[in-house]
């Protein structure tokens, strides 16, 4: 507007020129701006602008949504500066122009003003409300013309809606927005698809609530269950849209930055605030502060979640199958009679320092490309899958079988044959020969242990796969191997208090060794077919409930007479004016799915360094674990943003 004064012949000192009486900021209810400027003197604004009635010494101008202006001018300026009467036709004709930039993509106010004598209320009256003033200046308004303005659409938001689509997360956007607007910008963003049904897909708010009393639960719900764009939208009706998600299931989160936006934040299951634009009661009300207000970085906030959350399961599933493998290994040798093939000092010096920097550098592991693929994960869903389980005792068991077998062929070496604890006990320099057959069995389990790692990267892919993709594994692998080398090579520390005779085995020892890590690599390659099977099978299982949601919504598009009477026929108002709202983004929860309710996105909770240069930073520390836990699990069923994140 600023640039378009320009060009009309405004100077850039117009402010100090035309002292400002009176400023009624744009509210939602009213959805226009006011102020009232001193004109003392003038005949007209500027050279060639708008004449001036004689006598005028305030000028009220008035600017906001076209359809709520044109209901409060009665005349018109011509472009030779004369006044004609605005009819009701006239009206049609600007509101055909509005659609017509709306259908761009462009956003379009109205300007209008209105000369006067003076106030047409005592400015000394304290108890005037604004909207009493407001009211006052409004009316018998001079419809100066329309002003339609574009913002690009960000960098990689088309690409980052597109990705959430395949992450599961279905993008709705809720808009203030005139509808047409609000269409071509969800087209523009990928929000609206070439195969959606705008009729079905995109409604005016004014729908949620004809006659202004919003619609029964299950009404609403079946109309918010399919809508991807929600225009003209009022603060009350994002509360309203968010606790219909939520009672289909979803986990929604909602983004805001207005007073207004708050009950809406504080309703959805994350609530995240714009870093930028946000103000400090929409920061208050949020689990999470959007630092840069980009909707991209929430997906690449989704991203890492999962991430970080399938780095937490393979690091358990590591650690449990290794020390579910020492259980069964020392179980075996009590039940059978074979002497315990470790001390109790050789156990703790395994678990802290050979397991424990694999196990921290698989929670480190990079994010497989394809992890925005996966389907969300239900809300109810453990960390811990049955599939998993299945997956750990099974390598657990591997690694048992493999090292109670090198075990048995150490001690047939070096105890004479022997493998009975009875037997053995009768043997001369017993102690020392059970060592060698210890250190052995020691070797190869650490370095067993080393190669279950490396599988461990991923469920269902070989071991070659990225091989040395995450530096951290190659870092801790040394470590553990200089650790092993120290506790069987050191003199004294090796042989008298961990028990261990890394020279005295001889080379024979070190090649029996090399069989744990080979047969334990050969096995669990293998049983890698069994859990990816199972894998698969668990996805499918997501796949379909998401698919008989997506069959459900078609057939909402398809067949308008399948949703309930109270949603058809019930055009909106094309006078009822539009609001400023945010948009919606929503994400996927078990419940949610099984009901068959719509794909989904995430909760990245509120970490101030999720990493360097992190989009999202943390403010409650009550609601971050709830909010964290649920982008990086992916289970989020609804995600809530403002639609300038997009532009």
């Amino acid at each position: 507007i600023v640039v378009a004064a320009r060009k009309v012949g405004f100077k850039e000192t117009v402010a100090d020129e035309y002292k400002r009486v009176l400023e009624i900021p744009f509210s939602s209810s009213r959805k226009m701006m006011l102020t009232i400027a001193d004109v003392s003197g003038r005949t007209q604004l500027c050279e060639g602008g708008m004449p001036l009635p004689a006598g005028s010494t305030l000028l009220s101008i008035v600017k906001g949504a076209p359809n709520f202006i044109l209901d409060y001018c009665t005349e018109q300026l011509c472009e030779d500066g004369s006044t004609k009467p605005l009819s009701a036709e006239d009206k049609q004709d600007v509101l055909s122009v509005v659609d017509r930039y709306s259908e761009r993509a462009l956003r379009v106010l109205a300007i209008a003003c209105k000369a006067m004598p003076t106030l047409p209320f005592d400015a000394n009256d304290t108890d005037l409300s604004t909207d009493q003033k407001f009211q006052a200046c409004r009316s018998n308004l001079k419809l100066l013309g329309l002003v339609a303005s574009i913002d690009p659409d960000r960098d990689g938001v088309p690409d980052s809606v597109l990705a959430a689509r395949g992450a599961g997360i279905r993008v709705v956007m809720i808009t203030g927005d005139y509808l047409k607007t609000a269409i071509a910008i969800a087209k523009n963003v990928n929000i609206l698809q070439p195969q959606d049904d705008e009729a079905t897909a995109a409604v005016d708010c004014a729908r949620l609530r004809p006659n202004e009393t919003y619609l029964p639960k299950e009404d609403m719900d079946s109309l918010t269950a399919s809508v991807r764009v929600f225009a003209r939208a009022k603060p009350e009706d994002k509360l309203e849209i968010v606790k219909s998600l939520q009672r289909q299931g979803a986990v929604t989160a909602m983004t805001g930055d207005g007073v207004n936006d708050a009950p809406a934040l504080n309703q959805a299951d994350i609530g995240v605030a714009m870093g930028i634009q946000g103000t400090e009661v929409a920061k208050g009300a949020s689990d999470m502060i959007l630092t840069d207000d980009n909707f991209c970085s929430i997906v690449a906030a989704v991203e890492k979640g999962r991430t970080i959350y399938a780095g937490i399961q393979k690091f358990v599933a590591f650690i449990m199958s290794v020390h579910i493998a020492e259980v069964m290994q020392i179980f075996f040798c009590i039940v059978t009679g074979v002497p315990v093939m470790r001390t109790p000092l050789q156990i703790l010096f395994l678990i802290l320092v050979t397991d424990l920097p694999p196990s921290i550098a698989l929670g480190m592991e990079p994010g497989e490309k394809t992890i925005l693929e996966d389907r969300p994960r239900p809300k109810e869903e453990p960390v811990v899958l049955n599939w998993m389980w299945i997956s750990m005792v099974l390598n657990g068991a591997i690694l048992s079988v493999v090292i109670i077998a090198v075990y048995f062929f150490s001690l047939m070496y070096y105890c004479d044959g022997q493998v009975m604890q009875s037997q053995i006990d009768k043997l001369e320099n017993f102690d020392t020969k059970l060592m060698d057959a210890r250190t052995v069995t020691f070797i190869s389990l650490v370095w067993s242990e080393n190669v279950r790692s490396y599988t461990s990267r991923s469920f269902n892919k070989p071991i070659w796969h990225d091989f040395l993709g995450n530096k951290n594994m190659q870092k801790a692998i040394i470590m553990a191997q200089m650790c092993l080398y120290a506790a069987v090579l050191i003199p004294f520390f090796s042989t008298e208090i961990l028990q261990l005779r890394g020279i005295a085995i001889g080379f024979f020892g070190w090649i029996l060794a090399l069989v744990g890590p080979v047969g334990c690599l050969v096995l669990c390659e293998a049983g890698k077919l069994f859990t990816g099977w199972q894998m698969k099978q668990y996805q499918d299982k997501l796949a379909a409930r998401l698919e008989a949601e997506d069959r459900r919504l078609e057939e909402l598009h398809t067949n308008p007479n399948s949703a309930p009477a109270s949603l058809i026929g019930k055009a909106a108002d094309p006078i009822v004016p539009p609001s400023v709202a945010p948009a919606a983004i929503p994400m996927p929860t078990k419940e949610f799915r099984e009901t068959g309710s719509g794909p989904s996105i995430p909760d990245f909770g509120k970490t101030n360094d999720v990493e360097k240069g992190s989009f999202l930073e943390k403010k409650k520390e009550s609601s971050v674990g709830n909010g964290f836990a649920s982008l990086a699990r992916g289970m989020c069923s609804c995600f809530v943003m403002p639609a300038y994140e997009a532009r």
